[in-house]
């Protein structure tokens, strides 16, 4: 069981405990919910990966306590990846494409159906890379990929939700009635 407080060299460092995580959990279930649905992509999954990384956190030990909710979000990807095995497409050598191609705005908004059409691994990619911030290398570490294939599949993601919102948005796709509106959308921070 991790300790609350640990004395070392003088210095005072509170360490999370396991009331702290169900704190986070509990006051961050849409974001930490929402971040399992968009990366395993299926309801029930999402729930047992929002369940398996709060267990997690709680069998965590000395975990300082301002790190844990970051704590929290990756052991939500790492339950997420351990759950679906996302894995790059073997011999895809898509032309790359250039990622200022598709940048989403601060204000701007991603369908959800824009990412649920993504293939496994680039969803992957592109909620990690572009909607959470994360950082190629530890995107890479994460995803147990190389960092090529890491970027081939954000630049792939990118301009496949680029397509899909331009498509979305034409004046063709306002007056068809094929897809009723999905009625939630990811904001983009």
């Amino acid at each position: 069981m991790p300790q609350e407080r640990d004395v070392a060299a003088g210095n005072r460092t509170e360490y999370a405990a396991a009331r702290d995580f169900c704190r986070i959990f509990a006051e961050r279930m849409d974001s930490l919910y929402t971040l399992a649905l968009l990366l395993t992509g299926d309801q029930a999954q999402a729930e047992r990966c929002f369940g398996s990384a709060l267990e997690d956190c709680l069998g965590a030990t000395r975990v300082f306590k301002d790190w844990g909710p970051s704590w929290a979000r990756r052991a939500v990807v790492r339950n997420a990846v351990q759950m679906m095995r996302p894995v790059p497409e073997s011999g895809l050598m898509s032309p790359f494409v250039p990622e200022n191609s598709f940048k989403p705005a601060a204000e701007s908004q991603v369908p959800l159906r824009a990412i649920f059409q993504l293939k496994t691994f680039e969803r992957f990619v592109f909620v990690m890379s572009v909607l959470e911030h994360c950082p190629d290398h530890d995107g890479t570490v994460l995803l147990g990929c190389s960092r090529m294939d890491y970027v081939r599949a954000r630049s792939r993601a990118l301009a496949r939700v680029a397509s899909f919102v331009e498509k979305e948005s034409s004046p063709a796709a306002a007056g068809a009635a094929a897809f009723p509106p999905f009625g939630l959308a990811v904001r983009v921070a």
